[in-house]
């Protein structure tokens, strides 16, 4: 597992990969189970946080305050709708993006109902249950948190690469989605930032290439592919040094490019995952990509299902899905049921596609 360069911060918010199978909800449900309603809290969060226009930066430090909570408390205590919620008013206040509790808690339980924030009374019984909720599941989150909020997100790491390595739009773009998206997974909490980061940017080039791209095992293995004869123009894929451009720059040792094969490995399985549930549709074959064959073997978190398939857990769940942060990109999951408090009420939001 790859640390960050202060101990300290290695030493309490980056996890051991079976860690996951030990959490405080590990107890009462499946590995894959939580997984899965983890997936679903982020999806709400990152609604919520569009909705209240908190900016980029703030909606992803909220969404690693989401899985560092769940590594110390369980969902089964703390609903996931709740903690996003807990997790976004936060954030307002520490990225100084200020919105006012009430308000947060009103499109809160706009979410939450699927009805448009409109039909919530902004003095009604909702909203003063929604407001007590925040506020008591907020002074547990602070204490999950130790009143640690630095958080350093992955963006910023590819920004770095962004602009030492000109690379076309649609690198970038896929890049970002791909960023996007590795929140809906536990990565934040498992690897250092530099190493989502390069996955990120590695999957990206490897997408961008087409058909004749070099492997991913070529792109992070740890010592550089010797150079070949040269290929007809039609079928020149990106030289190996261009292709190993995020491994450079960063100059990753050899445990950190096994971890960069492990993101790589968890991301492809989390996006063939949401292929099953037909919700992939932006990012073109990513689910037929070869995982790299040097990542290490571990439980699998996000096992295919079936998008009818419903169990006693989420039978209630509305068939609906949204946007990510990024208006253009992200993946998506099924919208939230509400908390125990918020009995559905009105139609589900409609489905929002997207198109490149």
């Amino acid at each position: 597992m790859a640390v960050p360069d202060d101990p300290l911060t290695a030493q309490q918010w980056l996890f051991p990969f079976h860690a996951l199978s030990s959490t405080p909800t590990a107890i009462d449900r499946s590995l894959e189970a939580e997984m899965y309603d983890r997936s679903r809290g982020i999806e709400f969060l990152f609604r919520l946080g569009t909705s209240i226009a908190l900016h980029h930066p703030g909606i992803f430090t909220a969404a690693t305050w989401f899985h560092r909570f769940y590594m110390r408390y369980s969902m089964e205590d703390h609903h996931r709708q709740a903690v996003a919620a807990s997790c976004i008013f936060l954030a307002t206040k520490t990225e100084e993006c200020g919105r006012k509790l009430r308000d947060v808690a009103r499109v809160y339980c706009a979410k939450a109902r699927n009805v448009d924030v409109r039909e919530i009374p902004e003095n009604g019984k909702w909203v003063e249950e929604a407001t007590a909720t925040i506020l008591l599941t907020e002074e547990v989150l602070l204490d999950a948190l130790c009143f640690d909020f630095v958080i350093e997100s992955p963006h910023a790491a590819l920004v770095d690469l962004l602009e030492a390595h000109q690379v076309g739009s649609l690198v970038e773009d896929y890049a970002w989605s791909i960023a996007h998206d590795s929140y809906r997974t536990p990565l934040c909490v498992l690897y250092a930032p530099k190493i989502i980061a390069t996955a990120c940017y590695v999957l990206a080039q490897y997408l961008a290439d087409g058909p004749h791209a070099t492997s991913l095992d070529s792109r992070i293995s740890s010592a550089a592919p010797s150079a070949s004869l040269p290929t007809p123009p039609t079928h020149k894929p990106g030289s190996p040094d261009q292709a190993r451009f995020a491994v450079g720059y960063f100059r990753l040792s050899a445990d950190e490019l096994s971890s960069v094969a492990e993101s790589l490995d968890l991301l492809l399985e989390f996006y063939r995952f949401q292929e099953s549930l037909k919700l992939v549709d932006y990012l073109g074959k990513i689910t037929e990509v070869p995982p790299p064959s040097i990542a290490s073997s571990r439980p699998m978190l996000y096992p295919p299902r079936n998008a009818n398939d419903a169990d006693a857990t989420h039978q209630t769940e509305p068939n609906t899905q949204s946007q990510t942060p990024n208006s253009v990109h992200g993946s998506r999951t099924p919208v939230e049921k509400p908390p125990r408090w918020a009995p559905v009420v009105g139609e589900p939001e409609p489905d929002v596609h997207r198109h490149t």
